[in-house]
């Protein structure tokens, strides 16, 4: 049972072969089976869930369903404000902060019925690529638990591979729900910025971090975006969502691979599946062409300067006086915002708090801060140049499959230089989708991700399902 898709999942519902109670428990079974040793999820709100499952039968024996979703299990990233049930921000700082309110996104689809199981392990406040910085545990990528489910959404991105939600949520400042998804072999979307409401979301970088669905497969994880996208008035930065332009035929689709993402960073298999991937759009009647972006080499510099910044702003407002950690016995108020921070903050956080301190400082603000943003426009330009001779962008998601947990370079800028393929994304603000392809030498899945204009994401799904349903036809699921 656990095993079907969202949309075989609606389809059960509906014909009643089971119960969304049913359904409810089989994943909490599950969970209480792989949690322990995989640790995706931080909390496991069962009670709730088993309620939240019996109203959805309810509503459904009165032909009253709320649609696609309702009675459907999900979990949802520890960064996204659930009222009643522990925030953590994979932090010691937020160990023991309830919030009094819901993230939109939850609420949306709390309004379709869908049934919370959890909440899941991430990065401390989004802040890397392994969830091996978080301060409670890391989690264990369910393909082979040696190594690491990617992150900062690693727990979405290990639960929903290990069958332990129908789907679930994450969060992407530079692709951290595109790279677990690729490392776990589920599909991950990193929709147009403002698409989605980041109301209740905790912010690591407010100009660049979206919500984002992961999910077994393409067709469900435009299922899930449909319900959570929409103008919200508790976010400003959101705007109604209507696409009226109509999406091209495949045989007029015309794709560019940047050359920039498939240089010597990138592993022999990963540019062997982007190019089987370019491959098989060819044989749908799509030009795909090499194009340089210059821009691209300035990308993880500029977003891990902007990120920075962002990120040390934001969290000042943890200063132990309105939530979260407080230092026992200050000396005095200095000595309070002090220990509350440093006692509360894991090595990597206090890491970008300087990083992003320093470039916005008298003196280095125009030299690093300024140009990054300059760089960032500069980058904006050329993409629109592309996306006007192009319909898509085909790249890896990552530059390689799932690493080895443990390993993560002693020197912090290697691992942000892994990040180089999703960044791009997040800095245009335009939507990025990662789908599986196929598998490495040892059988863990590489993804591959589409990247479009504003708005485009109907056409990121269209090519992702084609795309998709070669994969299987030629038996390349790397699960």
């Amino acid at each position: 049972m656990i095993k079907r898709t969202l949309l075989e999942h609606a389809r059960a519902l509906e014909k009643g072969e089971y119960s969304s109670l049913e359904l409810t428990r089989a994943y909490l079974e599950q969970i209480e089976k792989v949690n322990p040793s995989l640790r995706a999820y931080l909390s496991v709100c069962a009670e709730r869930a088993e309620e939240q499952a019996r109203e959805s039968d309810i509503r459904r024996a009165r032909g009253a369903s709320l649609g696609l979703l309702d009675g459907i299990p999900y979990g949802a990233k520890d960064n996204l404000c659930v009222k009643g049930i522990p925030t953590t921000c994979g932090s010691r700082y937020l160990e023991n902060y309830v919030p009094p309110y819901s993230a939109t996104v939850i609420k949306k689809l709390e309004d379709v019925g869908a049934v919370l199981l959890g909440k899941l392990n991430m990065d401390e406040f989004g802040m890397g690529s392994t969830t091996e910085y978080s301060a409670f545990f890391p989690t264990k990528n369910p393909l082979n638990p040696l190594h690491s489910p990617g992150g900062s959404s690693g727990g979405s991105a290990a639960a929903l591979s290990a069958h332990m939600a129908v789907f679930t949520l994450g969060s992407d400042t530079g692709g951290s729900v595109r790279q677990p998804a690729s490392h776990c072999g589920v599909v991950g979307m990193k929709p147009t910025y403002g698409s989605i409401s980041r109301y209740g979301l905790c912010a690591f970088a407010s100009s660049l971090e979206q919500v984002g669905p992961m999910s077994a497969t393409v067709a469900d994880n435009e299922s899930i975006l449909s319900v959570l996208q929409g103008k919200d008035p508790m976010d400003a930065t959101t705007a109604p969502y209507a696409i009226e332009t109509p999406l091209p035929h495949p045989k007029h689709l015309r794709v560019a691979i940047p050359r920039e993402l498939l240089g010597d960073e990138i592993s022999i298999p990963v540019q062997r599946t982007v190019r089987d991937a370019a491959r098989c759009l060819e044989t749908l009647g799509a030009t795909v062409e090499e194009i340089s972006l210059p821009s691209l080499s300035l990308a993880t510099a500029a977003y891990y300067i902007l990120s920075s910044a962002e990120a040390s702003s934001n969290l000042a407002r943890m200063d132990g006086v309105r939530f979260g950690r407080r230092a026992d016995t200050p000396e005095d108020l200095s000595d309070l915002y002090d220990r509350s921070r440093s006692e509360g903050f894991g090595s990597e956080v206090k890491r970008r708090i300087l990083l992003g301190t320093f470039v916005l400082s008298e003196g280095y603000r125009g030299r690093y801060y300024e140009n990054a943003i300059h760089a960032r426009n500069a980058f904006r330009r050329e993409l629109s140049l592309c996306f006007s001779d192009y319909h898509l962008l085909l790249c890896p998601t990552a530059p390689r499959s799932a690493p080895l947990l443990g390993q993560t370079p002693k020197d912090p800028t290697l691992s942000y230089a892994q990040d180089l393929c999703t960044v791009p994304a997040n800095l245009g603000g335009i939507p990025a989708l990662s789908l599986p392809f196929g598998p490495d030498e040892e059988g863990l899945p590489i993804g591959i991700q589409l990247m479009g204009p504003s708005r485009s994401e109907p056409l990121l799904y269209k090519v992702g399902k084609e795309l998709e349903s070669y994969r299987h036809k030629k038996g390349g699921d790397a699960q």
